[in-house]
């Protein structure tokens, strides 16, 4: 019941089309120069990496709240809201080398953190295009704390 009720509350959240950024000329044209200048990361490219057991480093942007919604699951996964990366990210991060994927629910901070990151340094830091949503979407997991969730689509 418990496990049925996350899926529920996962599918209701993931679903959600409400963009935080999108909309706003001034703030598209920043995503989209992000994009060209970091590129991005598909979920089966990543789900590919992880799977391999490579070294890659899952930093969540998501602000507190949205991380209920679960997370993508990798030997290192960190939580550092959009907000406080620059403050924060050198405390947790110290290899600027290492291969960082960024996320939020559907990818426009993933996008601004990892730029954020390459300004600071982190030479291979990029985004998850998509962000949960769209690794969500491809059926991959999400560890909600009460276990493993999968996106199931509804009719």
């Amino acid at each position: 019941m418990i496990k049925r009720l996350t899926n529920l509350v996962l599918i209701a959240a993931l679903t959600s089309t409400t963009a935080l950024f999108a909309g706003f000329a001034e703030t598209d044209k920043i995503l989209a120069q992000d994009i060209k200048e970091d590129g991005q990361m598909n979920a089966k490219d990543l789900k590919v990496l992880l799977d391999a057991g490579k070294p890659v480093i899952i930093l969540d942007v998501r602000e507190t709240e949205q991380r209920a919604e679960g997370t993508i699951y990798a030997d290192e996964t960190y939580a550092i809201t959009r907000g406080n990366l620059e403050f924060s990210v050198g405390n947790k991060i110290e290899n600027k080398d290492a291969l960082i994927v960024t996320f939020c629910r559907s990818g426009h901070r993933g996008v601004m953190a990892a730029h954020t990151l390459r300004q600071l340094g982190y030479k291979n830091a990029i985004s998850l295009k998509g962000g949960l949503k769209g690794w969500a979407k491809l059926g991959y997991p999400i560890e909600t704390g009460m276990g493993v969730s999968k996106f199931v689509e509804v009719y």
